[in-house]
């Protein structure tokens, strides 16, 4: 990664897109940090660069396609190019089944990778070495229903979005040497989530589905990097539940592991 230059949207808090920015930086990446909080993203570069690493603001709101394109153009102009692109950053979460809720979701984590993911393409093809992009999904969009109440409806068509995508894209690979993987995490010790998990007994978490214990955002990055640098990967989701190790969506599988019959043959 000497000479990558990595763009992380959503790197601006303190939850996992910074980790995923501080790791790139590690390992020898130029980081173009992007959020809409400026002094969030002040404080990612300021912590790579005591850290010894390279890093930039742009801010971005993702939501808007022509700041999607700024962002990929801003990594061009400081750095020369772009060869990683982590579609990370994701919108407060609105519960509900209204289907106006579900918008900013859908603009966030779906419409705004989109857009980033094709400016990014078009860089990629320009620097001529091709690069690696990697979407942030949601091991909840996998899900057919849910045995428990809870979930965000929008959030979880936009990740479901994002991993189709991602298969999508898989033939990029061999076009343009443009690999698109995607990591569908579950439970995260981030703000929200830790504090509600931390709020249950073991009890109530075995209860409301709930993991016996939570990913780091270091565990998080370290998969991000991962299926940024294998140059064997291309169109994989690679899935972690919180209480299991790390396995890959076999390539081509159908989505689906139980039936029901249905009550009278059709026709």
């Amino acid at each position: 990664m000497k000479t990558a230059v990595a763009i992380v949207t959503g790197s601006g808090g303190s939850g996992c897109g910074r980790a995923i920015a501080r790791r790139f930086a590690s390992r020898g990446a130029a980081v173009v940090v992007s959020d809409i909080d400026e002094a969030g993203g002040g404080e990612t570069v300021r912590l790579i660069e005591a850290s010894g690493g390279r890093a930039a603001f742009c801010r971005a709101d993702i939501r808007e396609r022509a700041d999607a394109r700024e962002l990929v153009a801003c990594a061009e102009r400081t750095y020369g190019g772009v060869s990683v692109l982590v579609n990370n950053a994701s919108a407060p979460h609105a519960a509900g089944d209204n289907l106006d809720d579900w918008m900013d979701c859908l603009r966030t984590d779906l419409l705004g990778p989109i857009a980033a993911t094709q400016a990014a393409i078009e860089a990629m093809r320009r620097g001529g070495a091709g690069g690696a992009i990697v979407n942030i999904a949601s091991i909840s969009a996998l899900w057919h229903g849910r045995a428990t109440p809870g979930g965000i409806a929008g959030y979880d068509v936009a990740k479901a979005g994002l991993i189709r995508m991602t298969t999508r894209l898989a033939s990029l690979a061999e076009s343009d040497r443009i690999r698109v993987n995607c990591l569908a995490p579950g439970w995260i010790a981030t703000d929200g989530p830790r504090q509600y998990w931390e709020s249950l007994t073991p009890e109530e978490r075995v209860a409301r589905g709930v993991p016996s214990k939570l990913l780091t955002p270091d565990q998080i990055a370290a998969a991000v990097v991962h299926l940024a640098e294998d140059d064997t990967l291309a169109g994989r989701v690679l899935v972690w539940w919180s209480e299991s190790a790390p396995r890959f969506i076999a390539w081509a599988d159908r989505g689906y592991r139980d039936v029901d019959a249905i009550a009278a043959p059709l026709g």
